[in-house]
């Protein structure tokens, strides 16, 4: 038999491009993990991690400030590649408690700005500003490796 294809489906919740990279903290089998927030909606986003992608499928926690508090929340790890950039991650929200699911949603409004939406801005520009963003991140993240004293660079005796 034959697949309904014309499902009725909620509309996707805009996604809103985050500025002047949120940090959270994602926490990931009682590890915690350093990202930067790249989209957010009501039922989630994307990040770009320091350490790297996570497995589809991992359950964990993010917690990121806004203006109105911090946000803590569950969630569950998705596909790579988020929004085209190679490094981004997304993520869906699992459970979050009351308040911080209203301090997302007074956040996710003030940041509706044309300028942030997803709505109002042309794909390639996205594109390219997310491709900005994480060259930035990537850009940091190698000169703290190359600040970092080695071992091996040790003059030998």
């Amino acid at each position: 038999m034959p697949r309904n294809n014309e499902k009725s489906r909620k509309p996707r919740p805009p996604r809103i491009r985050v500025p002047h990279q949120q940090k959270a903290i994602f926490t990931v089998d009682n590890q915690k993990l350093v990202g930067i927030v790249q989209r957010l909606s009501l039922t989630g986003g994307s990040a770009l991690l320091v350490k790297g992608p996570i497995a589809e499928g991992t359950l964990g926690a993010i917690v990121f400030g806004t203006v109105f508090g911090k946000v803590n929340a569950h969630i569950e790890f998705l596909h790579r590649g988020a929004d085209g950039v190679p490094l981004a991650q997304a993520f869906v929200f699992v459970t979050m408690d009351a308040m911080s699911s209203h301090r997302l949603k007074m956040a996710i409004e003030e940041m509706h700005a044309p300028e942030l939406s997803n709505l109002k801005q042309r794909p390639i520009d996205a594109a390219f500003e997310t491709l900005r963003q994480s060259v930035l991140l990537l850009s940091g993240i190698l000169n703290s490796v190359r600040r970092a004293p080695s071992k091996s660079r040790r003059p030998r005796n």
